[in-house]
């Protein structure tokens, strides 16, 4: 997408059909074109029409609607971060129900391949929501995690212990798939609440470093950008 903004400065937001460095694939993805820069939406979360709580499969292949709510899929974010010779960046932005902003983003953002789980990378953090991925404590670092669904477990649980829940996967208690480390501070694929009701301690859209366990937030967005 930042290609395609640098080339055609003009072109506007939209689905595009683009063909990741180094394969003979085209894949669609929504590019969000900004006034210096484009981005490929990875995720967004808007409202509860569309269910995160998916297994491997749906979160491999990508799921929802490209210019809504949706995943892209994690066999996409590995082809398009695969090259180590290019940089990409990682952004979070997340809002509250007040119409609070927040944000995060990562440089040297890449995804492994399948039999790593689809092992997440960050490097340096920058932005004002926290860096949730490393952690709000010690000894639940995401960097480096692979992704855990309903359906595969790789989140080091043993099992985890939230207060004086005990509980033997991330997802059983979080809903919805995500690079959980013994759970940790980030958690965006969960159960979206209504602001009727964004109070709660258990599923939701979880930045820890930004707003605390009690409170997801209202909408989330997840967007790579290569350099």
């Amino acid at each position: 997408c930042n290609q395609i903004r640098i080339q055609k400065p003009h072109s506007p937001s939209g689905v595009y059909e683009i063909q990741p460095t180094g394969t003979s694939i085209l894949i669609k993805v929504y590019c969000e074109m900004r006034q210096t820069d484009g981005w490929i939406v990875i995720q967004r979360r808007s409202g509860g029409v569309v269910s995160f709580d998916r297994g491997w499969a749906q979160y491999r292949h990508g799921f929802g609607s490209l210019a809504y709510d949706h995943w892209l899929g994690l066999e996409k974010m590995r082809m398009l971060t695969k090259d180590t010779t290019k940089v990409w960046t990682l952004r979070v932005d997340l809002w509250d129900y007040g119409g609070g902003h927040a944000f995060a983003e990562y440089r040297d953002f890449r995804i492994r391949d399948e039999g790593t789980a689809y092992r997440l990378h960050v490097g340096t953090y920058s932005g004002d929501a926290g860096d949730a991925i490393r952690g709000a404590y010690p000894g639940i670092d995401q960097n480096g995690a692979g992704f855990s669904t309903f359906d595969r477990y790789n989140d080091n649980c043993s099992p985890c212990i939230q207060g004086d829940i005990a509980f033997d996967s991330c997802t059983d208690n979080h809903g919805g798939g995500w690079w959980y480390s013994s759970c940790g501070s980030a958690a965006l694929n969960g159960d979206w609440h209504s602001s009727d009701n964004p109070i709660f301690w258990g599923s939701g859209l979880h930045w820890l470093t930004w707003k605390p366990m009690t409170y997801s937030a209202k909408v989330s967005r997840l967007r790579g950008k290569q350099d």
